[in-house]
């Protein structure tokens, strides 16, 4: 085998395995929203991004929300259903607009928030210790790589 098929070859197996990393990925989201769906208070990466959003920007419209949480309008509405049933958020029409749904974190929701990103900031800092900014940085970029990817599929 010649260097250049050599080097074809590791390329190609290690793609294959950055894409059964990607299929664990996947499923492991898959488990957590399942947690979050009979668990009472887990949180899917759905729920925690919702409230990340609405920790940093302050009260949405729900079409807004939707956006910033890259999720589709009838998915947000149930998102706001769940959370709003935990107590996490409210719910208030404006004045003046009455079709315009506002959702607010609650001061309930902002903790759960806190507690969940510092479990994530925990957790992440336990696992990839061992990886400098720059592996970190790769990391980042390979995972932005896979969501488009997944976007064209």
């Amino acid at each position: 085998m010649t260097e250049a098929q050599t080097s074809a070859h590791g390329r190609r197996a290690s793609l294959d395995a950055l894409a059964r990393a990607a299929y664990s990925l996947s499923a492991a989201d898959a488990r957590l929203r399942g947690r979050a769906t009979r668990t009472p208070g887990a949180l899917s990466l759905t729920h925690a991004r919702a409230l990340r959003v609405l920790a940093e920007e302050g009260p949405l419209p729900v079409k807004r929300l939707a956006e910033r949480t890259e999720t589709t309008g009838a998915a947000t509405t149930q998102l706001v259903n769940g959370l709003e049933q935990t107590g996490y958020v409210t719910r208030e029409r404006r004045e003046g607009d009455r079709r315009t749904v506002v959702v607010t974190l609650t001061a309930a929701g902002r903790q759960r928030h806190r507690e969940r990103e510092q479990l994530l900031a925990d957790a992440l800092n336990e696992t990839l210790h061992h990886l400098d900014p720059r592996d970190l940085d790769a990391a980042t970029e390979v995972l932005r790589g896979l969501a488009h990817i997944y976007d064209k599929l």
